[in-house]
């Protein structure tokens, strides 16, 4: 099995990049859905944000306000480190039950948005960055994503710079390019991977 971290900074087609994985027969472990199963209605995760955040965290159904709760920790680094240090120890012992699910000779892709940031690289065999340029996640943010300018750079001001993403990939996708070459470089990095999880599962 390879273990593989794919992170990306916001806006820059991580998960385009994991959708054309999955096509190719990698199995894909989601952070962020994981993040966002573990704090559903009637789970311990949500008592324990409500705990720490308060009941007006909470949707009228009953559910978590996200948008709510991402205007109070995107603000605040100490009320952002007490959420992840409830919702990061779900996600783990999540994937890790969904990773042992796996074939031997899997390519295994963790989605992991904060993987730089939460210096999360020595857990994966190899990590994929997913980059692009600010200007690039700007406009897909404003224009795909409908998301206030002021809004979307408070949130890639919030991540690791492009640089420190840089920095721990060994594998690098740019994705300042049309979808024709993003399959065509997606192709070509599977190829790769499955070349490895071979290597390893023969050892």
């Amino acid at each position: 099995m390879l273990k593989v971290g794919l992170t990306g900074g916001i806006g820059a087609g991580k998960s385009e990049v994991s959708r054309l994985l999955v096509e190719h027969g990698a199995v894909l472990i989601d952070a962020d859905r994981i993040a966002r199963e573990v704090v559903a209605p009637g789970t311990p995760g949500l008592a324990a944000v409500v705990e720490a955040f308060g009941p007006d965290v909470l949707a009228t159904d009953g559910s978590l306000d996200r948008p709510k709760l991402g205007s109070i920790v995107f603000a605040d680094p100490e009320r952002l480190a007490v959420l992840n240090s409830i919702v990061h120890p779900l996600v783990g012992a999540r994937s890790r039950e969904l990773e042992e699910a796996a074939a031997a000779d899997s390519v295994v892709i963790h989605d992991v948005p904060l993987l730089t940031e939460n210096g999360l690289a020595p857990l994966y065999d190899l990590v994929v960055v997913v980059d692009a340029s600010p200007e690039t996640q700007l406009d897909r943010l404003v224009r795909l994503r409908g998301t206030t300018e002021q809004d979307a750079r408070a949130r890639m001001a919030a991540q690791a710079t492009r640089e420190q993403r840089r920095e721990i990939a060994d594998i690098l996708i740019d994705n300042d390019v049309p979808l024709d070459a993003l399959r065509k470089r997606v192709a070509e990095v599977w190829e790769d991977l499955v070349r490895r999880a071979r290597e390893g599962s023969a050892e």
